[in-house]
């Protein structure tokens, strides 16, 4: 997906596309994360269908449980589902940063290679006649 080391940088819109790319990747993994929640809030929290939607989308964003969880198996549910989405959450925020963490790594090697690449003509004799 990203250039190799020895590859010059990517054009603006490839990088523009990467990054949309992996947005797409991100809202989809956070997608299947919800319907995930929906049906273990229905299913584990016997919560109605908005209710479990609701749920699962505040315990997804970090801002904690609306109703309260009245079964022991809703109760372990809602604890999993909670250390799951904050993990969840660190994923999807490493593959959006990806593309662009990697460009400025790439342009940083590069940039160094070409002070090594000037380096090696000055010194070498070889290379001045």
């Amino acid at each position: 997906m990203f250039e190799k080391k020895h590859d010059s940088l990517a054009s603006v819109p490839k990088f523009i596309g990467r990054v949309g790319f992996c947005l797409l990747i991100a809202a989809g993994i956070l997608a299947v994360a919800l319907f995930l929640g929906v049906l273990g809030y229905r299913y584990f929290g016997q919560l109605e269908w908005i209710d479990a939607l609701l749920n699962a989308a505040m315990i997804l964003t970090g801002m904690g449980p609306v109703s309260p969880m009245l079964t022991v198996s809703g109760k372990l549910f809602a604890t999993f589902y909670a250390l799951f989405s904050g993990l969840l959450f660190m994923v999807s925020f490493a593959v959006v940063i990806s593309p662009i963490i990697h460009r400025i790594l790439h342009k940083f090697h590069l940039d160094d290679e070409d002070v090594r690449d000037d380096e090696d003509t000055a010194t070498d004799p070889a290379q001045q006649k």
